[in-house]
């Protein structure tokens, strides 16, 4: 047989891979092997926010919305209704009066008592802590859900599969809320529901913002919280159509039907994810999608692999990078000293801004307000907080705007604590806590860009979800804060403010360093930039 002539089955023999010379990474009559990590290859190649990330990008954050719905029902569910003297009861009654003192017979609420838990069960008076136990076991269900989806998200169900999972928990229980029996039977769904809701923020964002270019990452993600926001504002509606508060949870549960059915299935899982798992060539032909939807082209010579890998061009390094799963969880955070100190900060900051933030959020009851009117002007307070945080984030970067948004809400909610609650003071108060949702909510969103950009791909999930762990801890305490007086609540929530600023202050600033796949790879560049710095 000649020389020139193939044998049978010669291409099944052939390797997978070709042969690539090592220290140049050129493949024998091929172009050379172009090893990129995912920033590079998006930056090179792909495009950093093009059509494809837009879509991603837009369909992922919806599931947000569903978080701030399934989060905030309860300002709508477990308000306390006003309340009017029995005609012929010799009853009268004062502004700002309680009924406490009054005997029962005297006075009925002002609405059905199905409009609210608190009418319905008489969580008043000496019940009244029994409002912020369930708001409080809610929040604790939450943290329990940023522990346990965090580190599913990061490993066998990844970010897709774990946002699947919480959204159909989050139907499930949302609907068996509405059927209630008891106070004891509401306080266990809603903790349940804390659990599911807890895993929404961690998935939603990470899988929405990982196929972001690095230099498109900041501004984009600052973006994710307006769908936030929008949840918000779209309760509020909702609340107002079905006031019943049964008739409420079935409705604030409709939202993640239609995103389950109609919107989960166009979402793709990330590519980052795919490729500390060893699935390469899944994350290939994401990327490949990724250019082809975007206008560009991804030439065949280009490979995806780990950061750890890019300086290496040998046959062995890169199937290694083909086979190998990374595998990392919060051990690995706590012992490396760089990304402890980190994740230690970002848990302090995370629980005085979600005291700061959903303790504002919460006291829309104790403003003496329309409370429909409070939480929509609450809503909108924010969205101009998430774009101006988005234009100032790549130019002033990630600490200096953390520190002055925490400081701007700390003393606006200091000096809403020296107000009263008559007259104008207490519309004074009022537009204080708009202001202080202004400045917390910038820094609350901001925050998540910081801590994505804190941790290497492998922990992402991990981490952010023990640091919100730590922040639900926060929101834990909320209720008990809230149902206080206006004034404590206001002091409360200034000085976790002003502490969370300071807190801002011992972290490094991440503007325009790279996205790390890798513990390594991380520790490596961290070394490089410290020497620079």
């Amino acid at each position: 047989m000649s020389s020139h002539e193939k044998e049978p089955y010669d291409d099944l023999r052939s390797p997978l891979l070709p042969p690539v010379e090592p220290l140049t990474g050129v493949v024998h009559g091929q172009p050379s092997l172009e090893m990129l990590p995912v920033d590079q290859m998006l930056t090179k190649y792909c495009g950093e926010f093009g059509f494809w990330q837009f879509k991603h990008f837009a369909l992922t954050c919806m599931a947000l919305a569903l978080d701030a719905i399934h989060t905030m029902v309860m300002i709508f569910a477990d308000r306390e209704l006003s309340w009017t003297c029995e005609p012929g009861s010799g009853c009268v009654r004062v502004s700002d009066t309680s009924v406490c003192g009054l005997k029962p017979g005297l006075w009925r609420w002002g609405a059905s008592e199905g409009w609210s838990t608190v009418a319905e069960w008489g969580l008043v008076c000496g019940q009244k802590y029994k409002v912020g136990m369930v708001q409080a076991l809610f929040f604790c269900g939450c943290m329990i859900g940023n522990g346990i989806f965090g580190q599913l998200s990061d490993t066998k169900l990844g970010r897709k599969g774990s946002l699947t999972i919480v959204c159909i928990l989050n139907i499930i229980f949302g609907l068996m809320t509405s059927l209630s029996p008891s106070y004891q039977t509401y306080v266990l769904l809603r903790l349940l529901t804390g659990v599911s809701t807890g895993g929404i923020g961690v998935c939603a964002f990470v899988l929405a913002t990982e196929p972001i270019g690095p230099s498109k990452r900041g501004i984009v993600g600052m973006s994710t919280f307006y769908f936030f926001s929008l949840g918000i504002a779209l309760l509020s509606g909702i609340a107002y159509m079905f006031q019943s508060w049964r008739v409420l949870y079935i409705a604030s549960s409709v939202p993640s039907i239609v995103f389950l059915v109609f919107v989960l299935p166009f979402i793709s899982e990330s590519p980052r994810w795919h490729l500390v798992r060893g699935e390469t060539n899944e994350a290939m032909k994401i990327m490949h999608n990724i250019a082809k939807s975007n206008g560009n082209h991804l030439p065949q010579n280009a490979y995806l692999v780990l950061d750890k890998e890019s300086n290496s061009c040998d046959r062995k390094h890169l199937e290694a990078g083909i086979k190998e799963t990374v595998r990392s969880s919060v051990f690995d955070v706590i012992n490396s000293p760089l990304t402890r100190s980190r994740l230690f900060l970002v848990m302090g900051i995370n629980f005085a801004s979600s005291v700061a933030y959903y303790g504002l959020n919460l006291n829309a009851t104790n403003l003496k307000t329309n409370v429909y009117l409070n939480v929509l002007l609450n809503s909108a307070a924010e969205m101009p907080a998430y774009l101006l945080t988005a234009i100032l984030i790549d130019r002033f970067g990630r600490k200096p705007l953390g520190i002055g948004t925490q400081w701007f809400s700390g003393m606006f909610c200091l000096l809403g604590s020296l107000m009263g609650t008559q007259g104008n003071w207490k519309v004074l108060r009022a537009m204080c806590g708009v202001l202080g949702i202004f400045g917390m909510a910038g820094t609350f969103n901001l925050l998540w860009v910081y801590a994505m950009e804190l941790f290497p791909t492998v922990v992402r999930s991990t981490a952010i979800g023990s640091a919100r762990q730590v922040g639900q801890l926060g929101a834990i305490l909320v209720p008990f804060v809230v149902v206080s007086n206006a004034g404590f609540s206001f002091m409360v929530f200034g000085v976790c403010g002003i502490v969370g600023g300071v807190l801002i202050y011992f972290l490094p600033e991440t503007l325009n360093r790279p996205l790390y796949d890798t513990m390594n790879g991380m520790e490596d560049e961290a070394n490089k930039f410290s020497m620079l710095d």
